[in-house]
């Protein structure tokens, strides 16, 4: 059940997303745009209660109840980001608004964002890693939970990879072609 209501808010995230955005640049409604884009995080609480009351009701932990904590966790570290990506290209296509930038290729500012993705990154770990260890404490039984604790460890290692390879950008900055002499 868990699984399915991940889907299910995945998709409604986006739905809400879409819908906003067409309300206020198609229909020029900016209030009820507002108003479903500031609905997104509903969404996320509804995921986790559902998945409190599966475990509290005595179902065993998998990595599905796991993964309701990391997408919350993905989705308050980086949903105002992807809302503004979002909002950018639909600007763009529908009130004439301006080209919309892609990330950064070269130089200090390609390392600021890989290190500002990796900052996100890490804020998702924490938020979806607390959860997890809520979780965990609120059930009472480790038995039936230690699926979460492993998904906490190997988040981590994620985290630390993404870290690696942020942290490359910043050593060893990608120049631009133009700047490459030899």
């Amino acid at each position: 059940m868990v699984g399915l209501l991940i889907v299910a808010c995945e998709i409604g995230f986006w739905l809400f997303i879409l819908m906003g955005l067409t309300l206020r640049y198609v229909f020029k409604q900016k209030k009820w745009g507002a108003f479903f884009l500031v609905c997104t995080p509903v969404l996320d609480l509804i995921l986790l209660a559902a998945t409190y009351i599966d475990l509290r009701q005595g179902a065993v932990a998998s990595v599905i109840h796991g993964l309701a904590a990391v997408y919350i966790g993905v989705s308050l570290a980086f949903g105002h980001q992807m809302v503004k990506w979002a909002d950018a290209r639909f600007a763009y296509r529908f009130a004439g608004g301006p080209k919309p930038k892609g990330k950064p290729k070269y130089g200090k500012e390609r390392s600021v964002y890989e290190m500002v993705g990796w900052a996100r990154h890490f804020i998702s770990y924490v938020i979806g890693a607390g959860l997890l260890y809520g979780l965990t404490y609120l059930i009472q039984a480790p038995e039936r939970t230690e699926a979460l604790i492993q998904l906490v460890n190997t988040w981590g290692m994620i985290l630390t990879i993404d870290f690696i390879i942020s942290i490359s950008y910043v050593i060893w900055p990608k120049k631009h072609p133009e700047n490459i002499t030899g």
